[in-house]
C-alpha cells in the first residue's frame, strides 16, 4: 500500500520506515530537510517530500493515491508556544491529506487519563482533536515513557541513573507511569493498518507493568549493575526541578520545563486487547531496557552482529539500523574538501588502522595502545585480517568495525579500549553544494564526571591527531608518518 510518514526524521519515523519497507509497502516520507534524510535513505520504493508545515504549505501537494498516513510530528522544545505550533501544523497537514484518497490516519499521541494534564499531554489531545475533525478515519495510540537507544526519556534516565549514585530528587520521582518497549511501538503501529476495527478509535499502549519514576531509575540502575540511593524530597519546586533535570542530564532547558511538568501527571493505560488482537508480547520494563543496551553497548551487540551478517548472511542493509547517539556526547567534527581522485579517498578510508596506521601521529596511536593494554584493553595488537578490506564484525586494533558501507561510502567504528564512557568514530564521503566532501567524526558519551574529564583531558591531543588524520585521509597518495 502507499504510506505517508510524517516526522520521517525523528526517532519514531526512523524505526518505523524499514520495518514497512521490509513489508513491501511504498512510502512517501515527510521531511524538513531533504539531503539530510536522503544520505541515509536510498530504497527504491521511497520518495522523500520536504515539507515545513509550519511555513506556508499552499504550493505542496500530497500524492493522491495515498492509503494510509503516519501524524508522527511532536515539539516539546519550545517553552513558550509548543501548544499552538502542534495545533498550527496538524491543521496544516490536515489540509493537505484531505485531498488525497487516505482512509486512515494513525497519529502517535500521549496517555491522557488524569483530571489534570500537562500543557504536554493537553496539547497531544488536542491534536487528536483536530486530526478527527476530517471526513478521515483516524487511529490513535497513546503512550507514555518509550524505552529504547536514542529516545530522549531513554536517556535521560540513563544520564541520571549513570551520573549520580546517589540522588536527592523531586517529589514527582513517585509519579506513576506504563513504560513501553520502541519495539512494541513499532509493532502496534506497523500493526493497526487499515484494520478497520481501529477506526476513530483510540488505544492507551503500555508495557505490562505499572512502575513510578524512582522504580524506573532503579531497576536501569539494576540491569547496568550500578549501585543508586534515591531521596525524594517535598520543598523542590517545579522551576528548582527543571533546572536540576537540565544540569544532571542533557535534555535542554526547555525541554527539561515541559517533562517536569508531565511528569508531575500519571500515564496509566486503560485496559484494552490491542496487543492481543494483533499478536503483540509487550516486553517487561528490565527486558525492553536490556534490549535498548545491545544496541548501544557494542560488546554484546557486536557479537550477535557478527552471528548474524557472517553466519547467517543477513543482507547489509540491516547495518542501517546502527545509530550513533546524540544525547549527552561529545563530538569532534571535521570537513575536508576531495580535490582528488574520490576512490583514492575512499581507499584511504579503507586501509586505515592495522600496518598502515592512522594516518597522523602514529607513535600517540602506539603509546595510547600500550596504556590500553596496561590496564586490560585490548591495545593495537589486534591490528586488521586484510590490509585493504572491512567487513562488519571486524576487529580493527583497540575498534570494532559496525558499518562498512562502500557503496553508501560510509565506515563506523566503536571503541573496545578501555574508556570511561563510549567512542564512535566515523568517516563519511558526502556532497554539498555539487562538491565531495569527507566528514569525519569523533563522538564520545561519558560515563558520569570521570568521563567528561577524560574527554577535556585528551582535547589537546584531538585537535592535532584528528586535524592531521584528516588532512592526509583526503590525500590520494599518503605518505605515513609519527608527526
Amino acid at each position: 500500500m502507499n504510506i505517508l510518514i510524517t516526522g520521517a526524521n525523528g526517532y519514531i519515523g526512523q524505526r518505523l520506515i524499514p520495518v514497512l519497507v521490509e513489508q513491501g509497502h511504498h512510502l512517501y516520507c515527510c521531511v524538513r530537510n531533504r539531503l539530510r534524510f536522503e544520505t541515509e535513505h536510498q530504497q527504491e520504493n521511497l520518495r522523500t517530500l520536504e515539507i515545513d508545515f509550519l511555513e506556508n504549505a499552499s504550493h505542496i501537494r500530497f500524492p493522491k493515491e495515498i492509503d494510509v498516513a503516519f501524524y508522527l510530528v511532536h515539539s516539546m522544545n519550545n517553552k513558550h508556544n509548543f501548544v499552538e505550533q502542534e495545533a498550527a501544523v496538524a491543521k496544516s497537514f490536515l489540509a493537505l491529506i484531505q485531498q488525497t484518497d487516505c482512509k486512515q490516519i494513525i497519529y502517535l499521541s500521549g496517555i491522557v487519563n488524569e483530571k489534570e494534564l500537562s500543557k504536554h499531554l493537553e496539547s497531544r489531545l488536542g491534536v487528536e482533536k483536530i486530526l478527527r475533525a476530517s471526513s478521515i478515519a483516524v487511529t490513535v495510540l497513546r503512550a507514555g515513557i518509550i524505552v529504547g537507544s536514542g529516545s530522549a526519556s531513554f536517556e535521560i534516565i540513563r544520564d541520571i541513573v549513570e551520573k549520580l549514585p546517589v540522588m536527592i530528587t523531586p517529589k514527582w520521582l513517585n509519579t506513576l507511569c506504563q513504560p513501553i518497549a520502541i519495539r512494541n511501538v513499532i509493532q502496534f503501529l506497523s500493526g493497526v493498518l487499515l484494520k478497520e476495527n481501529t477506526y476513530n478509535k483510540d488505544f492507551d499502549i503500555g508495557g505490562p507493568e505499572i512502575l513510578s519514576y524512582k522504580n524506573m531509575l532503579l531497576k536501569f540502575a539494576e540491569v547496568r549493575k550500578l549501585k543508586r540511593k534515591i531521596f525524594t524530597i517535598p520543598v523542590m519546586t517545579p522551576k528548582l526541578s527543571s533546572y536540576w533535570l537540565y544540569f544532571v542530564t542533557s535534555t535542554s532547558y526547555p525541554l527539561a520545563v515541559n517533562l517536569v511538568e508531565s511528569m508531575k501527571v500519571n500515564v496509566v493505560c486503560r485496559d484494552n486487547e490491542l496487543a492481543q488482537q494483533l499478536g503483540i508480547e509487550l516486553l517487561p520494563y528490565k527486558s525492553a531496557v536490556q534490549m535498548a543496551f545491545e544496541k548501544i553497548e557494542q560488546q554484546m551487540v557486536l557479537s550477535s552482529w557478527k552471528d548474524a551478517f557472517s553466519s547467517s548472511g543477513a543482507p547489509q542493509a540491516m547495518m542501517n539500523y546502527i545509530e550513533v547517539p546524540k544525547f549527552g556526547c561529545f563530538k569532534d567534527l571535521k570537513w575536508r574538501e576531495i580535490t582528488g581522485e574520490l576512490n583514492g579517498v575512499l581507499a584511504n578510508i579503507w586501509s586505515i588502522g592495522g600496518e598502515r596506521g592512522w594516518y597522523y601521529g602514529n607513535a600517540l596511536w602506539k603509546v595510547r595502545g600500550m596504556m590500553d593494554k596496561f590496564l586490560g584493553g585490548v591495545g593495537l595488537r589486534r591490528g586488521r585480517t586484510n590490509p585493504l578490506q572491512i567487513h562488519p564484525g571486524d576487529a580493527l586494533d583497540f575498534w570494532r568495525v559496525l558499518i562498512a558501507d562502500k557503496q553508501n561510502r560510509r565506515l563506523l567504528l566503536f571503541a573496545e579500549m578501555k574508556v570511561p564512557g563510549e567512542a564512535w568514530l566515523e568517516f563519511k564521503i558526502m556532497k554539498k553544494d555539487n562538491k565531495q566532501f569527507l566528514r569525519q567524526t569523533a563522538t564520545f558519551r561519558p560515563k558520569g564526571l570521570w568521563g567528561r574529564l577524560y574527554w577535556y583531558s585528551v582535547l589537546p591531543f584531538h585537535y592535532f591527531i584528528f586535524n592531521g588524520m584528516i588532512n592526509n585521509l583526503v590525500k590520494v597518495k599518503t605518505i605515513i608518518t609519527d608527526k
